[in-house]
């Protein structure tokens, strides 16, 4: 995949090569939504999404999400598609299931958020799932649910990578979009991701008009031992040591950049997105720390050891969207 995201941050031979393929991709995509019909829920549903392939920062954003909506005397619960799951009819997600089995997301989400995890690829049977299964649920927040029209919804949030944009504009093959931006005239909110930084793709200066325009950042400076979770330590502690760093995320550099404005000096290892790691993938000769992403640790727990560390990263989102979120659900 990283080679063919290459060309997807401007047009090249290749992805021009590919273009006939994002027209019909677009096609056959405004025709299944077109004869889709929403089915909607007994409770408000609210839906993060994003544009196009690869992290933005969706599930950090879910994860603020649930526990606003927590401090607020509401009772969130979350359905996810699972992705790296197995797939099959919707399951419960715990903080000890399998990440193999029902996606590092999901099993990330059931861990933070405090709330009662549904997966499955269809939103529409793991909603119902979890309903029936928490009946003092009263919101549902789909996480990765933008495309998903058969679950109706009530508030539609895109979350947009500020350094990465919509890269080349072009539709799946050719590019890194699952739909066109205009798309974004019809959700409530864009949230802009900036990480940590102030990068800006040209693509993010043109947004239509209507929806709020929100920015959004990701902020963590403590890291977690996975052998001993009680146990933090800041940057600080890594100094003067040898230390390797791994991402299996849709953005792996978003990542290592968090880290260097941490002051960490580190050799970057990046993995694709929902990379199943094993034990051989964090063994670097002379390493004395290996840190990495608190959705990449889920699935390195069970043979992590001393040495190697989580970073948790919080979404700080502009406090307007909480204001419209509270706003929406009052209508």
């Amino acid at each position: 995949m990283r080679s063919i995201e290459r060309h997807w941050e401007r047009i090249t031979p290749v992805s021009a090569l590919l273009y006939p393929l994002s027209l019909l991709y677009g096609a056959v995509a405004s025709v299944r939504r077109a004869a889709t019909t929403p089915v909607r829920l007994p409770v408000p549903v609210i839906v993060v999404g994003n544009l196009t392939v690869g992290g933005t920062g969706k599930t950090p954003l879910t994860l603020w999400l649930a526990e606003f909506l927590m401090a607020r005397g509401r009772t969130p619960g979350i359905v996810s598609r699972g992705y790296g799951g197995h797939g099959g009819p919707p399951r419960r997600v715990l903080p000890e299931s399998d990440p193999l089995a029902c996606g590092d997301e999901a099993v990330l989400l059931a861990r933070r958020s405090g709330c009662a995890v549904w997966m499955g690829a269809d939103r529409v049977a793991a909603a119902r799932a979890l309903l029936a299964g928490e009946p003092a649920c009263d919101i549902v927040l789909s996480d990765d649910g933008l495309q998903h029209y058969r679950l109706a919804r009530d508030i539609e949030i895109c979350v947009v990578d500020a350094a990465r944009g919509f890269g080349n504009g072009w539709l799946l093959p050719a590019g890194p979009l699952r739909e066109r931006p205009s798309r974004l005239a019809s959700v409530d909110a864009i949230v802009l991701n900036a990480g940590g930084g102030n990068a800006r793709h040209p693509s993010t200066g043109s947004f239509p008009p209507g929806p709020a325009r929100l920015a959004m950042t990701l902020e963590g400076r403590d890291f977690r031992n996975l052998l001993n979770p009680g146990q933090l330590a800041g940057a600080e502690s890594f100094r003067g040591k040898r230390v390797h760093a791994v991402a299996g995320i849709g953005n792996p550099q978003r990542f290592f950049t968090h880290l260097q404005r941490l002051g960490l000096d580190f050799a970057a290892h990046p993995f694709p997105d929902h990379h199943p790691f094993v034990a051989s993938d964090l063994v670097y000769d002379g390493s004395e720390a290996v840190v990495m992403t608190e959705k990449d640790a889920v699935k390195c727990r069970g043979f992590a050891t001393e040495m190697h560390w989580e970073l948790a990263v919080d979404a700080v989102p502009d406090p307007a969207l909480g204001e419209l979120i509270l706003g929406k659900l009052k209508k």
